[in-house]
Parts: structure tokens; sequence; C-alpha cells
């Protein structure tokens, strides 16, 4: 059985999922791929890993960066999106990494001499676990805010709590999966 808690924030709604133990999913309301692997058959529960991701929400949202993080799980990925998700958790708190960047560490890792990051961002655009497993924080080597499932605004605003200066990333005209927006 699959359950599911809602929980508000500044953002707006946001749907979390879990397996009974550890954290399967955390979309925001109505973002590109909601929750795609949830169960049809799922049931809203209080259980202390949603108390422990809502504990994890609210000081993130207070713009400060939390010291533990809530048990997940990657099991609907395949070994891919796996590996680009590990290393998305390895992105520290108010810094950035490039797609480019991820797909050399996994072109390094499985020795290889490249590995496309075009790839990298479709397994970036699926992670189930939005924020906690931070996919706001990849960006485009030439600094343009590019793929966020849950829109660019959003990801601006995540980068923001994290105290970041978004005026050095643009959003491209094209190629956004979301309305474009200027920043500044």
């Amino acid at each position: 059985m699959e359950y599911i808690h809602h929980y508000h924030s500044p953002l707006g709604g946001i749907t979390v999922a879990s397996d009974g133990e550890v954290l399967t999913g955390l979309w925001f309301d109505g973002q590109k791929y909601f929750a795609v692997t949830l169960a049809k058959e799922h049931e809203e529960k209080i259980l202390p890993v949603f108390e422990e991701t809502d504990r994890w929400l609210d000081i993130y949202f207070q713009g400060k960066e939390p010291d533990f993080l809530p048990p997940v799980s990657f099991a609907s990925g395949s070994e891919f999106r796996q590996e680009v998700w590990k290393i998305l958790l390895s992105i520290p708190y108010g810094k950035t990494m490039t797609y480019g960047e991820i797909a050399a560490c996994i072109a390094k890792k499985r020795g290889l001499t490249r590995m496309s990051a075009q790839a990298v961002g479709g397994a970036v655009g699926h992670n189930p676990i939005s924020i906690i497993v931070p996919c706001h924080r990849v960006v485009g080597t030439d600094g343009s805010l590019t793929g966020y499932a849950g829109g660019i605004d959003k990801k601006i605003k995540l980068l923001e709590y994290e105290h970041m200066d978004v005026e050095q990333f643009y959003v491209p005209k094209k190629g956004t999966i979301c309305k474009n927006k200027t920043i500044g």
C-alpha cells in the first residue's frame, strides 16, 4: 500500500508519497509528471516519514539548510535515473551543478569518454522527490535555468530560498518545459 500526505508550502500545495517507511515521491501539485510513480490505490495517512518530511520542508522554507534528510527510495527509476538522482543528492545547499557536470560524473564512473547531457536532463526532469532531491539546483552550462517540472518560477524561488544570486542565471526564450520568466 502507498500513502500520501499534503503539505502547504509558500509556493503552493505539495503532495508527498511513501510506502509506509520511506519517501517515494514529492511533487508540487499539478507539476509536470505529477505523481507518475504513485500507485492508483493509495490512502492519505499520517506517518512518521511524513512528519519528518514536514519538519524538513518547514526548515527549508524558512531559508535554512536542514541538517537531516528524510529516508528516500528511488525504487521506481531505472538504474541510470537512480544514478542521476543520487548525484542530485550530493549537490550542496546553495550551490548548482550543470547537466554536463552530472553527465561527466556518470561517464567517469562507467568508464566512458562521455555521456549525453540531454539524457541526464531527462532523468533530472523525472526526479520523483522534488526539493529534497534537489533537481532545482541543476542548470545549463551557459547559466540557463531550464527543465524544472515544477515550473521555472518555482525553480527561481527555491534557489532564492537557498540564498543564491539568481541574477547570474537566465531563462532562455525557447527550450524550457515551462512558461518563460525574466529574472531581475
